[in-house]
């Protein structure tokens, strides 16, 4: 980047283990040691307060894994944000474009390649799962520009996409909201359930605890459990980002 043009500042905002709101500027990239030729940044960490891992990598022409994601007890998804990837899991590959989006239940290997000539940009996310006895999660595979917009909480200018299903072999599922101009939360959230957000396309103002923060596309927010959260949108275009969210489990004691 070479030397700054001002003085140092950021959007950034940190409270460890309540909430983060980390925007692209003042990312760095992190050596992955199975990924090659890839520009990849660790957004969420427990390092941070989450209970999961994301990324957001950067799989320049011929880049991808090295060597697959897998670790025993933990699963992993990709979303594709941009380009084309081969994503493969347990040796079946699928081709994925932007929106494409592949699920891989725990202690299944999960590797991606960019066979493009252009490169491609990714969403990654790793959690340990929470087994629940007689119930297991499965492959899931698609992509967002084929699942249908349903209103959200019966408000036409809120739309959600659900991404996996929602039976209790998943302990997570992702979702997208998009908010229309004048369309918001219909009520100020406070949940034991927590948020790892990144937004895709506009801009909001979204109340983190006791703040309203404007945020806009390719920021990134992690909310622990219990914060006060809720948003409009703004802008003249929809404003989206797609969510986690942990779900089907009770709390351990």
């Amino acid at each position: 980047m070479g030397y700054p043009n001002d003085l140092l500042s950021t959007r950034a905002l940190i409270q460890h283990g309540r909430y983060a709101l980390i925007p692209p500027e003042g990312r760095v990239n992190n050596v992955i040691p199975n990924l090659q030729d890839c520009r990849t940044s660790i957004i969420a960490s427990p390092e941070l307060g989450p209970r999961f891992a994301m990324y957001t990598v950067e799989i320049l022409p011929n880049g991808g894994t090295n060597k697959p994601f897998q670790e025993e007890g933990i699963e992993t998804f990709v979303y594709v944000m941009a380009g084309e990837v081969t994503v493969t899991v347990e040796n079946k590959a699928y081709t994925l474009t932007a929106g494409g989006f592949v699920f891989a239940p725990a202690s299944l290997g999960l590797g991606f390649k960019n066979k493009a000539q252009e490169s491609c940009r990714l969403l990654l996310y790793k959690q340990r799962y929470r087994p629940l006895t007689g119930y297991e999660a499965r492959i899931v595979v698609g992509n967002l520009n084929e699942i249908p917009e349903e209103d959200y909480d019966d408000m036409e200018n809120v739309k959600i996409k659900n991404v996996l299903p929602t039976d209790l072999g998943f302990d997570v599922n992702f979702h997208t909201l998009s908010f229309y101009p004048g369309g918001c939360h219909p009520f100020i959230e406070t949940h034991v359930q927590e948020h790892g957000l990144y937004l895709l396309e506009g801009e909001g103002v979204y109340l983190i605890d006791d703040r309203w923060i404007p945020v806009k596309t390719e920021d990134f927010i992690w909310f622990g459990p219990y914060v006060p959260q809720a948003c409009y949108g703004v802008g003249r275009t929809r404003f989206t980002y797609i969510y986690t969210k942990d779900c089907n489990r009770d709390i351990e004691l």
